[in-house]
Parts: C-alpha cells; sequence; structure tokens
C-alpha cells in the first residue's frame, strides 16, 4: 500500500508541474518584450523614416546632408527590426544640419592659433506617433580640434566623419536606448 500512494504522490506532483509549465507558457505567449542585449527598445513602433537633413549652415559642406541621412538610415537598419519606409513612419527623423564651422581654441605666444576647433551641430525632430511622450527636439552637437598648420581642406573629410558617427550615435540612443 505504501508504494501505491508513493506513486499516487509522485504522479500528482508530475501533473502539478506539467500544468505549471503549460500556465506560464501560456502567460509568457500573451506578453510582448522588447528588449534586445544592445539595449535598443523600440517599442510598439514597426517602422521607421528619415527626411532628408537639410543643410543651413553658414559654411555649407556638399554633401553633407546626404551623408547624415543615410547614415542614421544605416543605423536604425542595422541595430533595429523596424522598416524603413518614405513619408511618415511610426517614428519619425526630421532635422537640419545648423551648424559647419571652424574656430580658433587656443592661441600660442605669437598671438597665432596653435589648435582650431571644428564643430558640427545638428537639429533634430523625433516624433514617435505611438508613444509621443518619447518625442523630443534636441540638438546634438560634436567638435574635433586639429593642429591650427593644417589646412581645414586637409583633415576635413576624416574629421567630419568621426563628428558625424557621434552624432548618429547621440541621436540614436537619444530615441532608441533608454537606459
Amino acid at each position: 500500500m505504501a508504494l501505491k500512494s508513493k506513486d499516487i504522490y509522485r504522479s500528482a506532483k508530475i501533473r502539478s508541474l506539467i500544468l505549471l509549465v503549460v500556465g506560464l507558457s501560456l502567460v509568457a505567449s500573451g506578453c510582448r518584450v522588447t528588449y534586445s542585449f544592445s539595449g535598443v527598445n523600440t517599442g510598439k513602433a514597426q517602422t521607421v523614416s528619415v527626411q532628408y537633413f537639410q543643410n543651413r549652415a553658414s559654411l555649407v559642406q556638399p554633401g553633407l546632408s546626404q551623408v547624415l541621412t543615410d547614415a542614421l538610415i544605416d543605423k536604425c537598419k542595422s541595430q533595429t527590426k523596424l522598416s524603413i519606409v518614405n513619408g511618415t513612419g511610426d517614428v519619425n527623423f526630421d532635422g537640419e544640419i545648423a551648424d559647419y564651422s571652424t574656430k580658433p581654441l587656443t592661441v600660442s605666444a605669437d598671438f597665432k592659433a596653435a589648435m582650431n576647433r571644428f564643430t558640427i551641430s545638428v537639429k533634430v525632430k523625433y516624433t514617435n506617433s505611438l508613444e509621443p511622450d518619447l518625442s523630443f527636439e534636441q540638438t546634438f552637437s560634436h567638435y574635433e580640434d586639429y593642429d591650427s598648420n593644417l589646412d581645414l581642406s586637409a583633415v576635413e573629410q576624416d574629421l567630419s566623419s568621426k563628428i558625424l558617427d557621434l552624432i548618429v550615435e547621440d541621436i540614436f540612443n537619444q530615441a532608441f536606448v533608454n537606459w
């Protein structure tokens, strides 16, 4: 008789465990988790659009608008599962290049600039139509310093590439990485 009660107990325990696993599976399948290991959170959004960033800086570098726009599109493609759409998506980036300049940073003993600072600033309007409280308007700016003995044209492409990478990273993080 003791053997039968042990078997009944074991059988009841197995049934309870199976019911628990099935129940948890049903609950979990009804939940949607949007976390990723990269920290990116796109919420309920399925689509993203990136409007062309006009260059409204006093010094206009040809092609910079397209490079910035393409870099932001590429970042969204590579770091999210959002579909890129023309027009307006669930989330939308719009903006302009507001500043593209170089200025003397330090002065040497003979009153000549020893270092120059090259700066790019981008005004961004991010609209999240599904979660409007996540929308923002902000200016993102970065700079790189370079030796004043160098002509800007000699270092401009390398510096602008570095700066744009940082700006695109900042824009993306502000929109999708909610630490």
